[in-house]
């Protein structure tokens, strides 16, 4: 067991939480650029900057309180399970629901004997806090969550401030967020064993999809 077993295993934001904030901000700040009015080939580049960022750092405070709402969830679920297996007088049961807690692969690989190793060891452990409490780490997280939805904003909204004719910033903002997604994607194929190339393009797509499923529904 962990020294720590009522700590949230969020340490920090691990690939799929990145990629997953990234895609994300992309589609909020390409909402707002796939919607944007240009006329005579001008836009109100404050007004944009102010929109996009606005935003994005909106949501980056939802997600990021979403996030530690998940680690307090996490966190008192653990503690739920531990005082379930430690408080139950039929060992049986315990084992049971020790099992339950565990992934299934996992679980179906452990015979009896060793889940009722595991549930003594759990019983002899001293007393341990029983509040759900946010650690640093879950903080940091957190405001990693926040600065990934922000900062992506940045790279699709830069041609604007520096391009005169908006038409032409709205094509290269375009194609920094097409390949943004499809980095986002290669990253994600490799992470989860999928090829990269394919699931680049895949996730060019469903970006595509999902920025006009929020144009059209006004989000």
């Amino acid at each position: 067991m962990a020294d720590e077993p009522f700590e949230s295993s969020k340490r920090l934001l691990d690939p799929v939480d990145r990629v997953s904030e990234i895609l994300f901000g992309l589609i909020m700040v390409l909402a707002i650029t796939g919607s944007l009015k240009i006329v005579e080939g001008k836009v109100d580049v404050r007004t944009l900057l102010v929109a996009s960022l606005g935003c994005n750092l909106a949501w980056g405070i939802i997600d990021a309180t979403f996030y530690l709402m998940g680690c307090v969830a996490e966190t008192s679920r653990k503690i739920l399970i531990w005082d379930a297996v430690r408080d139950t007088a039929d060992p049986e049961r315990g084992r049971r629901t020790l099992a339950g807690a565990l992934p299934p692969a996992f679980a179906a690989a452990m015979q009896p004997e060793e889940l009722e190793k595991a549930r003594l060891r759990m019983v002899a452990l001293p007393e341990r806090e029983d509040r759900a409490l946010l650690r640093r780490h879950d903080w940091m997280a957190a405001l990693g969550v926040l600065l990934v939805v922000f900062l992506s904003t940045f790279p699709v909204v830069i041609p604007f401030t520096i391009m005169k004719d908006a038409r032409l910033a709205l094509r290269v903002s375009n194609a920094i967020a097409i390949a943004m997604l499809f980095l986002a994607g290669w990253s994600f194929g490799r992470y989860v064993g999928r090829n990269p190339v394919r699931t680049g393009f895949a996730w060019v797509v469903l970006g595509a999809v999902l920025v006009v499923i929020t144009i059209v529904l006004g989000g």
